[in-house]
């Protein structure tokens, strides 16, 4: 992955876990209420894969978040 945008994936990922740890859920249990993989939602948490527009939904609706929400929580 380039360099380009991996601080504020990494921040995004900060955002979701700390957002799923105040639901109490697994990493797995998460991945089933986003219809995602586990492995899917552990790379997003670490930064490391480049979240599409739909997957973004996904996680802000199991938050029951709007997706402007969810990147303002990451400082985005």
């Amino acid at each position: 992955m380039a360099d380009e945008g991996r601080t504020e994936l990494r921040s995004l990922g900060n955002a979701i876990r700390a957002e799923r740890a105040k639901l109490g859920v697994s990493q797995e249990d998460f991945a089933e209420i986003c219809d995602l993989h586990r492995t899917y939602i552990g790379q997003l948490e670490r930064g490391e894969k480049n979240v599409s527009f739909t997957n973004v939904l996904r996680v802000a609706r199991a938050f029951r978040l709007k997706p402007s929400a969810l990147l303002s929580r990451a400082g985005l």
